[in-house]
């Protein structure tokens, strides 16, 4: 019963780590973005659907600022969430152990 529920939470950490590699990896982008548009004098385009518009720079960015507030909160909840989860296998694994003994 323990051991199941030890890998569950395994699969569970599992689950979050690439939960959270694809955050970081949107967060990167998102950064190189922001980035890209502070440094280029050109108007930046916005993919929609199957077509491309020119947006206003200011707006983009406020945008992305958004968005990057989101991807950043949502790694630190993954974060919050795997620590309770390793601290919670980390004591199932002792009470294992002190059966097998």
């Amino acid at each position: 019963m323990m051991i199941q529920e030890l890998q569950l939470i395994e699969q569970n950490l599992s689950n979050l780590g690439m939960q959270k590699q694809n955050f970081q990896s949107r967060l990167l982008e998102n950064d190189n973005a922001i980035k890209e548009i502070s440094q280029n004098q050109k108007p930046p385009y916005k993919i929609i659907g199957n077509i491309m518009l020119e947006v206003n720079k200011d707006e983009l960015k406020k945008e992305l600022s958004s968005e990057k507030e989101i991807f950043e909160l949502r790694i630190k909840n993954i974060e919050k969430q795997e620590n309770r989860l390793k601290e919670k296998a980390q004591e199932l694994q002792k009470e294992i152990l002190k059966e097998l003994k």
